[in-house]
């Protein structure tokens, strides 16, 4: 098993203030890693540094050259104009192609079958002519999903993925993103349901700026921050 990402003491901030200090981990392939922390501990943040679009201010980044060459799959916290996107299903999953595109004009058939198969992977198949708009919230993710699938299938990021589905809807998301672990696609979800993901997670991280955890399921449960976040129960 590779390691896709290590963190070494690494700082990530803007503006000359950090949000996130002095953090050490390693994103394993395989792993199914759930950041948790309050709102305003860095996640956020985390996540835009883990994607490039931030540099580190202080310590060592390392991305593996494989994820470095496939890149990394996301699914950003959706807006409200993000989900009434006039578009039918199958275009926006395809865009997720694009950067495989680049400058070409067209889609080739290779990356038109590449869509076709991330719709059939997450059973959307049947929905491949109707407007995203339309959808529910749990078949909105599904197209999200498939269209990050589109750009790699080697790591997806989720930025509170859960947020706006009914329960029903978000027990089958968990079923569906355990289902790609599974199936080999590393997962780093950042979310507020710790208690919901505990289940599914191979590891936690709880994040408050600095690192307050790193590690297993298990032991998160034990630990003083999980019983401070999970309200003093071991669940």
């Amino acid at each position: 098993m590779s390691t896709l990402i290590t963190c070494e003491h690494v700082d990530f901030g803007y503006e000359n203030q950090d949000a996130v200090i002095d953090l050490t981990m390693k994103v394993e392939e395989g792993d199914y890693l759930c950041v948790v922390g309050a709102n305003g501990s860095g996640k956020s943040t985390l996540v835009k540094g883990l994607l490039g679009l931030l540099r580190p201010t202080g310590g060592t980044l390392t991305v593996a050259e494989e994820l470095r060459r496939t890149g990394i799959g996301y699914l950003p916290q959706q807006t409200e104009a993000q989900r009434d996107f006039p578009a039918s299903v199958y275009e926006v999953v395809l865009s997720g192609a694009l950067s495989r595109r680049g400058f070409r004009p067209f889609y080739t058939a290779e990356e038109r079958g590449l869509a076709d198969s991330s719709l059939e992977k997450l059973g959307i198949r049947d929905l491949k002519k109707h407007c995203y708009r339309e959808l529910s919230g749990g078949q909105q993710q599904r197209v999200l999903i498939a269209r990050a699938l589109c750009a790699t299938s080697r790591m997806l990021i989720l930025d509170e993925p859960i947020t706006g589905l009914d329960p029903s809807a978000i027990q089958d998301f968990y079923r569906l993103v355990r289902r790609l672990n599974q199936e080999g696609v590393t997962i780093l979800m950042v979310t507020h349901d710790v208690a919901g993901v505990l289940s599914q997670a191979t590891r936690i991280l709880h994040l408050q700026q600095r690192a307050l955890f790193f590690g297993t399921p298990e032991d998160y449960r034990g630990s003083e921050a999980g019983r401070m976040f999970l309200g003093g129960e071991r669940q």
